[in-house]
């Protein structure tokens, strides 16, 4: 197998760059100086601060022999991912306002802090219905459940991206609405008729296809309608060749889910996974494992014949179109003062308040924190952002573990629940339940109201079942807790 060969397989392979607060992108650097040595196409970033993310971002396209797509989740703004920039609300929220100006203003504010820190490639917009609440990952990541009105919302989001010069991508084709297990977790089977599929999941996809985005990304769920084998369509040439390509007419780039993830191996480890996802088509792999043991069985692949090299090439030309469409000049607009702001008040105007009105907060506010997602890896912000808003206006809030005689308010029940990749269920623990109920009664008891502020998608926070005036607040982001603290003391 000739260098180039090696070269250019390794050109088709994106790993992840994780940042930990402890020691930054330290811990990544003999990734890093291995990705470049081997010549990678690209990287997936997970945290950092605006600043470092901006200098490694320069620092891996200088030392690439090739401009790189450095790509990042950006579902909820650039602060999702980067601490400086700027968190939006989950896009149910912006959608549930029917402001279509809204969703394209916050898209565009999203590309311009990416394209400040050098991410070229924003992994979004999800085009998933929200269908069922038994959905394990979808929930308010969604733009809505009504395939119609989705699309052109889909249409909107990728047009505000993908004018600002970042890629955009939609996913999880051909669509992970109807989905009951977490594939973080495990294999998933979609087993609904394909002209089900096929008139309503497939919509938004299309319409993604007809505004010109320039990925999607496959599912690791399998579909027998779609596919007999019973493979995930991330590994399925019936989906991705005959499906996507050939009758959705769809020739950018198409990416995997990261390939680390359960769902896809199922008898298999992630190196054969990388392996058949480019022989069905996947362009490039996320996440790919272990990068030398990846790319041997790539070049073995390309000997044996499972991979065509003609195929290869398309897709090492598909990547490098792409790179360099998103690569530099450096006069893509910054965003202004005014952009920034709009984003900040954002988080304010998507509050919901339901069973209100909210009562006036006490001099002394006391906040009893119940996390149904304490032990989820992929949530780690932390949970002081409603009392840190609170002091900040002035009042002294305080986290307690029940409410005392020190306040004579109500007593503020912050509850974190959502749905989030690696939790794996829909419902809360019971636990969590049992927790909210107690302190509402132990409130009751001192003769003190109840606020519930839900932290998460409404359907969560409706199960604990209490009809006491509560606050809609969407997600557990930072900017989502900090606006549930001003939301609290807004005069009504």
């Amino acid at each position: 197998m000739s260098d180039q060969s090696r070269a250019e397989l390794a050109q088709l392979l994106l790993p992840v760059i994780r940042w930990s607060p402890e020691r930054g992108f330290a811990d990544a650097r003999p990734l890093i100086e291995q990705a470049l040595g081997l010549g990678v196409g690209g990287f997936l970033l997970v945290g950092g601060e605006q600043d470092g993310v901006r200098a490694l971002a320069k620092e891996l396209q200088l030392k690439s022999r090739h401009p790189l797509l450095i790509a990042a989740e950006l579902e909820r703004g650039a602060g999702q991912q980067f601490a400086g920039a700027t968190g939006l609300p989950p896009v149910a929220a912006i959608t549930a306002m029917g402001d279509l100006e809204a969703l394209r203003r916050a898209a565009r504010l999203t590309a311009r802090e990416a394209r400040t820190m050098g991410v070229n490639w924003n992994l979004g917009p999800v085009c998933d219905l929200d269908l069922l609440a038994e959905n394990p990952l979808i929930g308010s990541r969604a733009l809505g459940n009504d395939a119609r009105k989705v699309a052109p919302l889909v249409t909107a989001w990728i047009e505000a991206c993908q004018a600002e010069g970042v890629l955009a991508c939609a996913k999880h084709f051909p669509g992970i609405a109807r989905a009951t297990h977490d594939v973080h977790l495990e294999p998933s089977t979609v087993d609904t008729p394909a002209d089900q599929l096929k008139e309503l999941d497939l919509h938004p996809f299309r319409a993604a296809i007809s505004g010109g985005v320039a990925s999607v990304m496959t599912a690791h769920v399998a579909y027998p309608a779609l596919d007999s084998s019973r493979v995930p369509a991330s590994l399925s040439r019936e989906m991705l060749q005959w499906l996507l390509r050939q009758q959705l007419k769809f020739d950018n780039l198409i990416v995997s889910d990261l390939m680390t993830l359960p769902g896809v191996w199922e008898g298999r480890d992630a190196r054969a996974a990388c392996v058949l996802a480019l022989r069905a088509g996947c362009d490039v792999r996320l996440g790919p494992g272990d990068l030398g043991a990846t790319l041997d069985a790539l070049e073995a692949g390309l000997e044996d014949g499972t991979l065509d090299p003609e195929r290869v090439k398309q897709s090492v030309r598909r990547r490098l179109k792409w790179a360099q469409w998103a690569s530099p000049p450096n006069d893509w607009r910054r965003p202004s003062g005014a952009d920034t702001a709009w984003g900040a008040l954002l988080a304010d105007k998507v509050l919901r308040i339901e069973h209100g009105p909210v009562p006036p907060m006490g001099s002394v506010t006391e906040v009893a924190i119940v996390d149904d997602d304490e032990s989820v890896e992929s949530r780690r912000v932390d949970r002081t952002g409603i009392v840190d808003a609170m002091r900040l206006a002035g009042n002294d809030a305080r986290i307690v573990s029940a409410p005392t005689a020190a306040s004579g308010g109500p007593l503020v029940i912050a509850l974190f629940a959502d749905y989030l990749p690696g939790k794996g269920r829909h419902r809360l623990h019971d636990d969590t339940v049992r927790q909210v109920r107690a302190l509402a009664a132990q409130a009751e008891a001192l003769q003190r109201g109840v606020v519930l502020v839900g932290l998460g998608d409404p359907r969560w926070v409706a199960q604990v079942g209490l009809t006491c005036p509560t606050i809609i607040a969407w997600s557990g982001d930072r900017v989502m807790q900090q606006a549930a603290g001003r939301g609290l003391l807004r005069k009504r």
